[in-house]
């Protein structure tokens, strides 16, 4: 039986009791179909152009999302935020995996034993912000498949030097 992601999404805004928008259900459940955590524009490419959502609209309803605890927000090192669904009870204790190649993230929310660091007395943890980067299968030495061109690689930009006459 195949998965309805507006109406899954529609029933988590439900039970927030707040208002249930066409864009909150449409972006939510965009993030429900990913198989990893999305950026704002990954995000905004993936809605229908008939869908009528703007740009800003993709960002508030993503802040609201995070704000009730049904989508949770990554930190990138390329300055970029990434955007995942939240599962129950564990909305931000886990840690992600970044694809060195593709930029591919995903939650791994089955760490093990041995991942909570102990802390100091009084200190009490809120969340956990661990990201372990390296090759997704996709991307890996042996996967013979994989063609390390077809990922888009910002390259930077030469400069050009002022001329002087």
């Amino acid at each position: 039986m195949a998965v309805n992601y507006r109406i899954t999404a529609e029933e988590m805004i439900r039970a927030t009791g707040e208002r249930v928008t066409n864009a909150r259900i449409e972006i939510l459940a965009t993030l429900l179909k990913a198989e990893g955590a999305m950026t704002h524009g990954e995000i905004e490419s993936r809605l229908a152009q008939a869908s009528g959502i703007d740009r800003v609209t993709v960002y508030r309803v993503l802040d609201w999302l995070t704000e009730q605890k049904l989508a949770h927000k990554i930190s990138g090192d390329d300055r970029v935020w990434r955007f995942n669904v939240a599962t129950a009870g564990n909305e931000h204790k886990h840690a992600h995996f970044k694809c060195n190649c593709c930029s591919r993230v995903i939650c791994l929310d089955d760490l093990g034993r041995g991942w909570t660091p102990a802390l100091p007395a009084g200190f009490t943890p809120q969340e956990i912000d661990l990201t372990i980067k390296g090759l997704c299968a996709e991307c890996a030495p042996d996967n013979r498949t994989h063609d390390p061109r077809k990922h888009k690689v910002a390259k930077p930009r030469a400069r050009r030097r002022a001329v002087t006459a």
